[in-house]
């Protein structure tokens, strides 16, 4: 009995380290444990892939934007298109651009109409050097545009990172004053109850 308590125990400590979830919508991976009495056991661990069909619709980046009073609202077809182009799922361009600038509210997105608060670039007005410089796009749809083709040109295709945990790091690095893991995990929260409540 000792030992079939302490294999329950195990289990939930695991179940909790990993965030064992059952979402259609992510990608998951099957990956075998080994408790301390040599039972093999197998957990799901969810894989936030970026290139993926979308998993909103149009609607719910609009309803999304208005909510927020986001000055980009109606622009919110493009945020959805683009993505949709582009091959990656618009769920994750949504919450970058939450948890960036409240979707465009606060901070430099406010003047630069920058979906992830790019910094300069050679193509785009560059603003505000004293605080690190910040890309000043043409218009929101410009801003979104500017954000897919990073993520699908750079992140993905030249250095192969394809996950949000592989991305966040390179995207939002430490050195830079950010906290790693307080944006993955604002990100994934985001994505997941989205795709959550869209199901229903």
């Amino acid at each position: 009995m000792k030992r079939i308590g302490l294999y329950l125990a195990l289990l939930c400590l695991v179940g909790a380290a990993l965030a064992i979830v059952r979402d259609p919508q992510h990608s998951a991976h099957s990956q075998p444990a080994t408790s301390k009495t040599g039972t093999t056991y197998y957990v799901s661990i969810i894989v936030y892939q970026l290139q993926h069909k979308p998993t909103i619709s149009a609607a719910f980046v609009h309803r999304a934007l208005a909510v927020a009073h986001s000055p980009a609202a109606d622009d919110s077809q493009a945020l959805y298109d683009l993505g949709v182009q582009s091959g990656i799922d618009p769920v994750y361009a949504l919450a970058f651009f939450h948890h960036e600038s409240a979707y465009g509210t606060t901070g430099e997105a406010r003047i630069t109409r920058s979906l992830g608060n790019e910094r300069c670039i050679a193509d785009r007005p560059c603003i505000d050097r004293d605080r690190g410089g910040y890309a000043l796009m043409h218009n929101w749809v410009d801003g979104f545009q500017r954000w897919y083709s990073l993520i699908l040109n750079l992140y993905i295709k030249q250095w192969h990172l394809v996950t949000l945990d592989q991305i966040i790091p390179k995207y939002a690095p430490a050195d830079d004053g950010n906290n790693v893991q307080g944006y993955l995990g604002a990100v994934e929260q985001d994505v997941s109850l989205w795709r959550a409540s869209h199901d229903q």
